[in-house]
């Protein structure tokens, strides 16, 4: 039976109090810890650089996914792997030369991966397929938390499986948008991997039995 990976969204944690609210993640048994970058072009909204991830890497072991909501990833990859972090995923629709970016990202050390808007098939990533770590679908439009889930991305995912039971087997799938205990099971049952939720952790009084729900 495969792992189920929950990464709480940071975005949605209180940064005023960063630190505590990492450490309360940590406890409540998160597996990763998801970072979503944005400048204000790709997506209207405008959050972190990488001085505040280089603090997020001082107060936490937790493995570190940044899902890069900019115009320009390549500018970010070199700074991200001397910060240590694990997981980096790019737009499809912000970049061109798609496997530059994936081997940059690998031979850095980073376990590489392409986001898609929900809009946007899988199809336009196939010929990188063997060569991803893993897909993150983004089950709402990219830029703004607390959306409502899109149906869609249940049938890219089991696009996505069928296109990688041979090619590409261990390929991880990642959702993000709407994740709740409402679509968890779901999710899953299609074949996601790793699941990011925010509002649905963050929101809730008891951040271990928010991760729980998700799991279960």
């Amino acid at each position: 039976m495969r792992k189920i990976l929950i990464a709480p969204s940071l975005l949605s944690a209180d940064f005023m109090h960063l630190e505590r609210e990492i450490q309360n993640i940590e406890a409540a048994d998160a597996d990763i810890l998801h970072l979503d970058v944005m400048d204000g072009h790709f997506v209207p909204n405008l959050t972190f650089g990488m001085p505040i991830i280089r603090q997020i890497r001082a107060l936490t072991k937790l493995p570190l996914d940044v899902h890069l909501m900019v115009q320009n990833p390549g500018d970010y990859y070199q700074p991200l792997a001397q910060c240590g972090v694990e997981y980096v995923s790019f737009h499809q629709e912000a970049v061109t030369h798609i496997h530059r970016h994936i081997y940059v990202l690998r031979d850095a050390g980073i376990q590489a991966g392409i986001a898609l808007n929900p809009a946007t098939p899988i199809s336009t990533i196939q010929p990188v397929l063997p060569d991803l770590d893993f897909v993150l679908f983004m089950s709402v439009n990219p830029g703004f938390g607390g959306q409502k889930f899109l149906p869609l991305v249940y049938d890219k995912i089991t696009q996505a499986r069928l296109l990688t039971s041979n090619i590409n087997p261990t390929l991880k799938i990642e959702i993000d948008g709407g994740v709740t205990d409402a679509n968890a099971e779901a999710l899953i049952d299609a074949g996601a991997d790793m699941l990011v939720a925010g509002s649905h952790i963050f929101g809730n009084p008891d951040y271990t039995r928010a991760i729980a729900s998700l799991r279960q």
